[in-house]
Formats: C-alpha cells, structure tokens, sequence
C-alpha cells in the first residue's frame, strides 16, 4: 500500500473510575482471577476446550430479554445472527459486523448478544454477530476466514454500500476485526467505514506485554493464562508474521478507527501500540483510555457509569461513520 502522511491520534483519557466499578475489579481479582490461573496451569488439551466451549451454551440458558430483535442468518459451515437493540432500524442499508471475543477459543452469540444489542441500540443500527469457527474447528490462522465471508455477504448479498458499515470486536474479535479488514484490503474488497476494537489483542508475541507494569495491575492477572493460549495454539507460527499479529502489518488505506481500553488492563499497550502505528500510516484514530477499567467492561452494560458511556460513545462513533 502507498505509504500516506502522519495522521492525528486523538487520546482521549476517562477517569477517575467509579467506586462501583473499583467494586467490580475488586470482586474480579478475588473470584475470577484465582479461576483464571487454574484453567491456565492445566493442559490445554480437548476436555479443556470443551469446557471454554460450554460458556456460550451455559449463557444461552438465560434466554434473550423481549425487548432484543433476533434474526438466524446461515452461512456454509458456521452460522450468524442480527442483533437489534430497541430503536435499532432493520438490516437494510446499514449494518455493524460484530466479531465476538473469547480468545479464539471461547463465547459466541449468546455470551455476547445482550451487549452487541446495547452497541446496536446506541447507534440505532442492527449488528449483524458472526459465530465464526474457532479451535479446534479450525486453526487459529483460519478464523477470519468465516469473518471475511461475513463482510462479502453484507457487501454482495445484501447489497449494503461499504461506507455504511462497521467492522467491531472485543478482545479476540478485535483482533479479527483488523485481521479482516486487512484480509478484505489485501483481497480487493472495498473498505469499511471505519472499525471499533474493544481491549484488542494484536501483538501475539508477548514480551512487551509480560514486561509492561500492567502485569501487575491488571486485576485478573492474565499472563499466563495468554501464554498458555499462544504456546498451545500459536507454535506453529510465526508470532511476528503481519498476518498472526496485525499490528506489524502495513496499516495504510484503513478506514478510520476507534480503540477502547482500561488503563490497567494487561492488553492496554497493544491498544497504545496500535494507535500509534495507524497515525503513522495515515489512519484516522481515536484511543480512549478508561481509568483503571477491566477488560472488556462494556459487558456491564447499564449496571457501570463507565460502561455506559462508552457504549455511548461507540454508538455516536457508529453514526459518525456512516452516511447520514
């Protein structure tokens, strides 16, 4: 890609954080952090996939508030949905692409539905939530795979204009969030209008993360945890490789773009990293910072000041892309 001017990073620093939301980190590293660790020092063999696999069917027993739109899309081998918040118009001329998180191996349409409907609902546009392969389905380097298939299918099949769409993720789905609009660039498609990344992982090599001061902050201590998934699923590659790590990769010609991260959190550098390599290449991005929030916090939907307005912010980000 032809190499552009610098462009301008805008920072944008949120704080101080909320009593209730030091609460929740404070409940985090007492419960979930001691969880995390056991399920890191065991083998990561099948039954250990079976059990990351279990949670979005142990989320689907909630049952999906009445208030939430939900319409089954199928694809060859791997299936979707469209998410409607309340106020949200139906999929027609605009659409989010939603790449869920869970590191590659974890969650899927029901773990993540009631917050893709908040995301929905703030910008008033239907999210069209990719259950994509994972492992061991498929390897980790063919997962943006059915993500790209996906993006094709909004552009070809529904006929929507790429100016109206919005590719987000959270944490693994933000980094086939980059992945696939890299892979869409590479493969001709037209860009989207801009992409969104909540607390991304887009350094696969660990070093800078396991050496950041956030190792010892982030409230459910993730290192090992992030060293197990690479050293199981990611051995066979090249973790410097553009394609398995997209904040290596050549940037230019990317739509505009919205990072999301805690202060703390252990994924905040590659987030910091990642806004400042898409200003070099000439990419329009905003970084916020969210004072020492967890993870992924906008999956506390209205129960967190924090949460609320980010999901605020992300929605006016939406409509801000898109053609009016």
């Amino acid at each position: 890609m032809t190499q552009q001017g610098p462009a301008t990073l805008v920072i944008e620093r949120h704080g101080t954080a909320s009593l209730r939301s030091r609460a929740v980190s404070a409940g985090v590293r007492r419960l979930v952090r001691p969880g995390l660790a056991r399920f890191a020092a065991r083998p990561f063999d099948d039954r250990a996939l079976r059990r990351a696999a279990f949670l979005d069917r142990l989320a689907g027993r909630a049952g999906t508030p009445r208030r939430i739109r939900v319409q089954r899309v199928r694809f060859d081998g791997f299936g979707a949905e469209w998410v409607r918040g309340p106020g949200a118009a139906p999929p027609r001329g605009k659409a989010i692409l939603y790449l869920h998180g869970g590191g590659w191996i974890s969650c899927g349409l029901n773990t993540h539905r009631r917050m893709i409907s908040s995301f929905s609902a703030a910008s008033g546009i239907a999210a069209l939530s990719v259950d994509y392969r994972m492992i061991p389905a498929v390897p980790f380097e063919r997962e943006v795979e059915d993500c790209v298939t996906a993006y094709r299918w909004l552009l070809e099949d529904r006929g929507i204009d790429p100016a109206n769409i919005v590719i987000m993720g959270d944490s693994a789905g933000g980094h086939l969030t980059f992945a696939t609009a890299l892979r869409a660039r590479d493969e001709g498609l037209p860009m989207p209008a801009a992409l969104a990344a909540l607390s991304p992982m887009l350094d696969m090599d660990l070093a800078s993360k396991l050496a950041h001061a956030n190792m010892g902050l982030d409230p459910s201590d993730p290192g090992a945890l992030l060293e197990r998934l690479v050293e199981g699923y990611l051995g066979h590659l090249d973790l410097t490789d553009p394609a398995v790590s997209p904040v290596r990769a050549d940037l230019a010609g990317l739509p505009p773009v919205l990072l999301t991260a805690g202060s703390t959190e252990l994924l905040y550098c590659d987030s910091e990293l990642m806004a400042r390599r898409l200003a070099e290449a000439g990419v329009p991005v905003t970084l916020q910072v969210w004072d020492r929030q967890l993870h992924v916090f906008q999956m506390f939907g209205p129960y967190l000041p924090e949460s609320r307005a980010a999901i605020a912010a992300l929605g006016a980000f939406v409509r801000g892309a898109v053609k009016p």
